[in-house]
């Protein structure tokens, strides 16, 4: 023990580094955490945190224009982008602080810096080299823009969180869960949009039922869905862009955000000098143990390229710490993993699609739900809810349920418990609605759409 300066070096402090180390110093080992960019890793900076903030300012438009409906006069509303960034920023600040306490009081020493790896064993932070039994790689992914002429002219997903002032006009390409949530936002915060994408559908992965309604309701609220449109090259012309595609249209714009996918980053860590093992799309491979092919060194979370989610990062680091450094170790179940996508309206999943239900099962019925929610009976706003139940028929279980509309992530949650403790289709029947909500519809969905 005495051999190492710290039994546990953690890279990347963002959600699954943070709890590793946390945990593990919690346990009695020494542990240091090195960080290049900010505390808190993508979600805190530039993901999850500030995007929902951003849905929450953009969802104002539409909530001024309900309010009519409901007797309320709400006259000239103004939106301050700089204030939304300065809100933004005081929170960010806090979080980062509260990162930075939870860090040092568990006795994890912080160390600021680009880490690299010159052997299995140490790990070097500027002019600084450190002797360490273990390594724990949790870096996270950066987001992927492939190489056109006018690259240069494009912003991701990290710098639409610093712009300086909104555009006019936004042309957004891409078709999963980053693409819509920016589309929703910027229409919202009153930026003329634009989603581009080069298959026929969003949100590849899906249900294909949600997948159809989600562009439905987008398009309905104003946002211009080009499908089956792939960017070849963009200039730019005075102030504006235009963006030219294989279909030899040219689309103008004064902005255009590239939310084409993020890759593991593990840039600057030599890994192929070392000899850590990759797959074809740059992601660390572990086993189920969460270690590469180097014994001493470990990784989880985006870095690994599978589950690109927050909590499955920070379940990921619970597992690994309590199978390495306790009697407690309880592998994560990568089953029926809920997940939302913070577009407008929401979308949020746990469970089978009914694409994957008829591939495993011949048995399999559908239940459906599309409906206008009570709000908007009021609202003056077109917005409907899908609901959706996929029971496999000869045992009554529920093996997955979607919705899109208002609270989707917020019902879905309580959806992802039943669907793990092996709820059936009985016994949503059999549990009393909250009414009126729209939750209820999944407990009154009584007969399948089709056999």
């Amino acid at each position: 023990m005495a051999d190492y300066d710290y039994d546990l070096f953690v890279i990347g402090a963002g959600s699954g580094g943070v709890r590793a180390a946390r945990m593990a110093a919690g346990l009695g080992v020494r542990v240091a955490i090195a960080e290049h960019r900010y505390l808190g890793g993508t979600c805190v900076n530039v993901g999850c945190v500030p995007k929902k903030l951003f849905v929450y300012a953009s969802h104002f438009r539409e909530d001024f224009l309900a309010a009519e409906g409901f007797g309320w006069a709400v006259k000239n509303p103004q939106f301050h982008w700089t204030r939304l960034l300065a809100q933004k920023d005081q929170e960010i600040a806090r979080l980062q602080g509260i990162y930075r306490g939870l860090l040092r009081d568990s006795g994890v020493k912080i160390i600021e810096g680009q880490a690299r790896l010159p052997d299995a064993h140490h790990v070097c932070v500027g002019e600084q080299k450190y002797r360490c039994e273990r390594i724990l790689i949790a870096t996270g992914g950066w987001p992927s823009i492939p190489d056109f002429p006018g690259k240069e002219h494009v912003v991701s997903s990290n710098e639409i969180f610093t712009l300086d002032k909104l555009p006019e006009r936004i042309l957004i390409v891409g078709g999963g869960y980053i693409a819509v949530e920016f589309a929703g936002i910027m229409h919202g915060l009153g930026v003329e949009t634009t989603l581009c994408y080069r298959g026929d559908k969003l949100l590849r992965g899906f249900d294909e039922d949600v997948r159809d309604f989600i562009a439905q309701e987008m398009h309905k609220k104003g946002i211009n869905i080009l499908f089956n449109t792939q960017i070849k090259a963009i200039e730019k012309t005075g102030n504006s862009l235009i963006a030219l595609t294989e279909q030899d249209s040219r689309l103008e714009t004064g902005l255009v955000l590239y939310a084409t996918g993020r890759t593991p980053n593990t840039a600057g860590l030599d890994l192929e000098v070392l000899g850590v093992e990759l797959d074809a799309k740059g992601a660390i491979k572990v086993n189920g143990n969460y270690q590469t092919n180097i014994p001493s060194i470990y990784a989880l979370g985006d870095v690994t390229g599978r589950f690109n989610l927050t909590p499955v990062a920070t379940a990921e680091a619970m597992a690994l710490v309590n199978g390495l450094y306790s009697d407690h170790h309880a592998p994560v179940d990568y089953d029926n993993i809920p997940t939302a996508v913070f577009s407008q309206p929401c979308v949020s999943t746990v469970g089978l699609t009914e694409t994957e239900a008829k591939k495993r099962y011949h048995d399999i019925d559908i239940y459906k739900s599309v409906f206008k929610p009570m709000k908007h009976t009021l609202s003056g706003l077109g917005e409907k809810t899908l609901m959706k139940m996929i029971v496999r028929r000869s045992n009554d279980r529920v093996l997955g349920v979607h919705m899109v509309g208002a609270d989707a992530g917020e019902i879905i949650q309580g959806m992802a418990v039943a669907i793990r403790a092996g709820a059936t289709k009985a016994i949503f029947d059999s549990t009393i609605g909250i009414h009126p909500t729209s939750a209820e519809e999944f407990v009154t969905m009584q007969k399948p759409v089709d056999k």
